[in-house]
């Protein structure tokens, strides 16, 4: 990794925090030269109407994730209607085959709210640590997660009636995220007790399936309601500490988004689609450092900007192997 991607990659850690995109102070050689080349370049206008008119749209990423995070929902609901014992448990806290899951944050709160490291919570989170490792640490928000699928359609009601000039967008400070983290960590201390499991709507959406609703869905309404309404997708990007703790372990993930600035034309359609648009700034003309900048750890992982990607210029990636079809 160059000295520039290094620097990046720092930044992307910080944006994760909370911290607004900021334009880089300096820029690669070579990645000046493809800017140089794209600026005022008549025949690359000429390529990026090309590549507009015969785009075709894709939802082969979006499909996949959506298939993957009902079955693993459902496959929970199966297992103990059932009663075959696949899947026991919930999302915070599960058995698969014999394999204990316990979910991160989860496991963070009960040792927090102990005050002593737990050796069977240890043994759960082991497995889903080096999973997430792995696979980018908010993959889970986006393919695994309830709510979140509930979110993104919430988004596009959202968005309707932001086009019809209904409704405005209200924008909150991301920083928000990182607050809320610190405070249900200082309640389970202080309380002894796990207040976010409470209030959680992934854990409240999965006992949901799995047990039959409750009076906690009155929650969940009103969190989808003030995102349809007032702040899009707010829970996700403004005060869920899950997101957090997935992003921080998903940090040095070998499965990411890669950016090639070559091919691409900032239309800005891929922000556009964007879960958590910060995280595509290196898209911006003039952003990239390199002509290849992997996307930060506070990616979902969604697919949606490489479905919507006329160029190909957003793909998933392993590290050190390949791009992933």
């Amino acid at each position: 990794m160059s000295a520039l991607l290094k620097r990046r990659f720092v930044d992307q850690i910080k944006v994760l925090f909370g911290a607004e995109p900021s334009k880089p102070k300096e820029i690669g050689p070579a990645a000046q030269q493809i800017h140089f080349y794209k600026k005022g370049n008549r025949d690359l206008i000429a390529e990026k109407l090309h590549a507009r008119a015969h785009a075709t749209p894709s939802h082969k990423w979006r499909n996949r994730r959506w298939a993957t995070l009902i079955f693993a929902n459902l496959l929970f609901t199966l297992s103990f209607f059932l009663d075959i014992q696949i899947l026991e448990g919930a999302l915070t806290a599960s058995r698969f085959v014999g394999f204990h899951l316990i979910d991160l944050n989860s496991a963070l709160q009960v040792m927090l709210a102990h005050k002593h490291i737990i050796n069977n919570l240890l043994i759960g989170t082991g497995t889903v640590l080096v999973l997430w490792v792995l696979l980018g640490g908010r993959t889970f928000c986006s393919w695994v997660c309830p709510y979140h699928l509930l979110a993104e359609w919430a988004e596009k009601i959202h968005l309707f009636l932001v086009s019809k000039k209904l409704v405005t967008d209200q924008n909150i400070d991301r920083r928000l995220r990182s607050v809320f983290w610190v405070i249900f960590a200082l309640l389970a201390v202080a309380t002894g007790y796990t207040v976010f499991e409470a209030i959680s709507p992934t854990g409240i959406l999965s006992r949901a399936l799995i047990y039959g609703p409750g009076l906690a869905l009155l929650w969940v309404l009103a969190l989808l309601f003030f995102e349809v309404f007032f702040s899009r997708r707010a829970w996700c990007r403004y005060a869920c500490p899950i997101g957090l703790t997935y992003g921080v372990v998903g940090i040095v993930s070998p499965v990411r988004i890669l950016y090639k600035l070559d091919g691409c034309f900032h239309e800005g359609d891929c922000r556009k689609v964007c879960l958590v648009p910060h995280v595509l700034d290196t898209v911006i003309k003039g952003r990239a450092v390199e002509p290849e900048v992997p996307i930060g750890p506070d990616c979902t992982r969604c697919g949606l900007c490489v479905d919507v990607c006329p160029t190909g210029s957003l793909s998933f990636d392993v590290k050190g192997l390949s791009k992933l079809a």
